[in-house]
């Protein structure tokens, strides 16, 4: 690990000042669970790091004017202990009770779980973001096991890893940044972008904008996630479904939103199609996980995240509707 500056700042103006306005020249630094180690293993190199813990702006949970306001850096096991949380969304907690571990709920923020780097070993190995060796990609013909089997025409394959962005996106999430120009409010369903060339990151946030909070409306969704893992104990899904929806005597405003199975988190219209103006059952549910996989387009090793999203779908919609 290179040598750098360590910045602790107070105020959320500070930190931004101390931003610079091109990736991985400055890092910041919330949790630190996925940031030290991409510094490990020379993913990124920063001269300064911009340390978010005494910023007490950006911790805790409040109700406001029919929403629940999350700031960036409350840590994920405070999130899943809140009762406003359990109560309206509890796609949230199953979502960060998933994680397995420990050390990482206690540490790990809201923030640096939406902003966290993909887990593709390529990636992590050093071939960049895009895994290319020489001009040309590695994981089409590669071990692509767990690589994306949506939105993966290229040159993107990687899946992205957040474990509350799909909940968040499916509950109609937005997140507030703070930057020179000011705050501005960006939906999570845009937050995450499939970059074109190694030298972009994969967030629509510019390298000197800080997220300062997550808003979700209060307006009674039924929601759930469900997850598909190889394992217990700190390791990613395989695939993840979370739903939401109004449940009346018919369904209505669903959202169905898959994670781990493309370079966004991906939001699936023809599911939500599937079941809005049906009756919840397992009929419908199961109709809606087979809408869930059109478009799918399987790589030469992961063929069998296609049935995983159909049983992710349909348990996820039965659990919310429990």
């Amino acid at each position: 690990m290179k040598d750098f500056e360590y910045a602790n700042p107070t105020s959320v103006k500070a930190a931004v000042d101390l931003l610079s306005d091109s990736w991985g020249n400055t890092e910041v630094l919330a949790g630190g669970t996925d940031l030290i180690t991409s510094m490990k293993q020379g993913l990124t190199e920063p001269t300064r790091l911009v340390s978010l813990k005494n910023i007490k702006k950006l911790q805790g949970i409040s109700k406001k004017k029919g929403t629940l306001q999350i700031g960036a850096a409350t840590t994920l096991s405070a999130l899943a202990a809140n009762g406003d949380v359990q109560q309206h969304f509890p796609a949230l907690v199953t979502a960060i009770e998933g994680i397995g571990s420990a050390q990482m709920i206690n540490v790990g923020t809201a923030g640096g779980d939406l902003f966290q780097r993909p887990r593709c070993w390529y990636f992590r190995q050093g071939y960049g973001l895009l895994g290319v060796y020489e001009g040309k990609s590695l994981i089409p013909e590669g071990d692509n096991r767990y690589h994306a089997i949506f939105g993966n025409a290229g040159p993107a394959y990687y899946v992205n890893p957040s474990s509350l962005a799909p909940a968040l996106i499916a509950l109609g999430a937005s997140v507030s940044v703070v930057g020179d120009g000011g705050e501005r409010e960006i939906k999570v369903a845009d937050l995450h972008t499939t970059p074109s060339n190694t030298g972009q990151r994969e967030f629509s946030i510019e390298p000197n904008e800080i997220a300062v909070a997550i808003t979700i409306p209060m307006n009674g969704l039924k929601n759930a996630t469900y997850e598909i893992r190889q394992r217990r104990g700190l390791d990613w899904p395989l695939v993840t479904a979370s739903v939401a929806f109004k449940a009346g005597s018919i369904v209505s405003g669903t959202n169905v939103v898959l994670g781990h199975v493309a370079p966004v988190p991906w939001r699936s219209s023809a599911a939500s199609a599937a079941l809005n103006g049906k009756f919840v059952n397992a009929a419908a549910a199961a109709a809606a996980g087979e809408a869930a996989t059109r478009g799918a387009a399987p790589l030469s090793k992961n063929g069998y995240k296609v049935q995983q999203v159909k049983v992710a779908v349909k348990r996820a919609i039965l659990a919310a509707n429990a």
